[in-house]
């Protein structure tokens, strides 16, 4: 199945959407917010009005394999999906055929594709470890393969104003090409200990989001290549799919533990400097292992009982979709060791 989940309520949009008979793989809304597209498992290619529910156009058909990822065009009226038999297709949405030959090349399935914002390239990356880039309107390849990774490559995405693509990958890496030339922009950006599943510019072209198997999300600044802010952690399975928010304040990130989580960024740098004064190393408490809350040293902080350990969540964490208890975590005034005597001055100032 397809849902719609509120953003500001974390309720779902009417009745889930279903017509596919295998796994969904991807989905993305047009520009206008008036389609969805997916991708699945059972070979097709679907397009969904958001608020009937109901299927937009006859699926579309013509794989030999899964749909593993699907775009739309900037104006919205086409789609492009990549799948494991290895190629790149574009359909016209309205009429619901393919526009022109399939997009042939890679050696391996194709994991992840996405428009330009130009709508002129289509780029995708696939299992044989390679980034390519193709003309959208004559469907031939543009350059070289971008070469780099050692292992597959699962997410692609252009930067808003077209000049770059990142990329991430099974072998851990974050990476940044540059269009015209298909060069590396710096180094390899490491950190994430699990492969990156998901990649994905901020609105104004300064950070990549990724998410990983390693249950983390994680920022990047893009001319620097070092990570910005705090490490967001809270899920509890590998997280699958990451992006931002139209204005850049938040990030939406999808697990394996079968939850939505939105993180808020906005508010994250101000509650640093808030806090500084009381314990700001605590603010961000490393992951839940065995249903203790850790610090940044993975000492012991606190202990969470076992229901409500999944629906628990921190302060710059805005929603939490799934079907467990909510549970916000307020580590505004927590401290530890021997700054406990803080807590009563604290106390004493605000009631003074």
């Amino acid at each position: 199945t397809v849902r719609i989940w509120d953003v500001e309520t974390g309720q779902q949009h009417g009745s889930s959407l279903e017509g596919h008979d295998g796994r969904v793989q991807s989905v993305a809304f047009s520009p206008d917010g008036r389609r969805i597209v997916s991708g699945s498992d059972d070979r097709t290619v679907r397009i969904w009005d958001v608020e009937t529910g109901q299927q937009y156009r006859p699926s579309l058909e013509g794989y030999d394999g899964r749909v593993q990822s699907v775009a739309f065009s900037p104006d919205g009226q086409r789609v492009a999906s990549g799948s494991s038999d290895k190629t790149v297709r574009i359909w016209d949405v309205e009429t619901g055929q393919q526009h022109g030959s399939s997009l042939e090349g890679h050696n391996g399935w194709v994991l992840s594709v996405d428009f330009s914002p130009d709508g002129r390239w289509i780029v995708s990356g696939s299992e044989d470890n390679t980034v390519r880039i193709w003309d959208a309107e004559t469907g031939q390849q543009h350059g070289s393969s971008l070469e780099g990774h050692n292992h597959w490559v699962l997410s692609v995405a252009f930067s808003p104003d077209g000049r770059w693509i990142t990329s991430g990958s099974s072998d851990g890496t974050v990476q940044i090409w540059e269009v015209e030339t298909g060069q590396h922009h710096g180094p390899s950006l490491e950190g994430h200990t699990g492969r990156v599943q998901s990649v994905a510019f901020s609105p104004d072209g300064r950070r990549i989001v990724s998410g990983s198997y390693d249950k983390t999300v994680r920022i990047w600044d893009v001319e620097t290549g070092q990570r910005h802010g705090p490490l967001l952690e809270g899920h509890d399975s590998d997280v699958f799919s990451v992006v931002f928010s139209p204005d850049g304040r938040r990030i939406v990130s999808g697990s394996g533990d079968k939850t939505v989580r939105v993180w808020d960024l906005q508010h994250t740098p101000l509650l640093e400097m808030f806090f500084n004064k009381v314990s700001s190393e605590y603010l961000f408490p490393s992951r839940m292992t065995d249903g203790w809350v850790r610090g940044p040293n993975s000492e012991r902080l606190f202990w969470v009982a076992p229901h409500l350990q999944m629906g628990l969540f921190p302060p710059f964490q805005t929603l939490f979709i799934g079907q467990y208890i909510q549970t916000r975590l307020d580590m505004s005034k927590f401290v530890h060791g021997a700054a406990w005597t803080q807590v009563r001055g604290d106390w004493a100032e605000a009631s003074a």
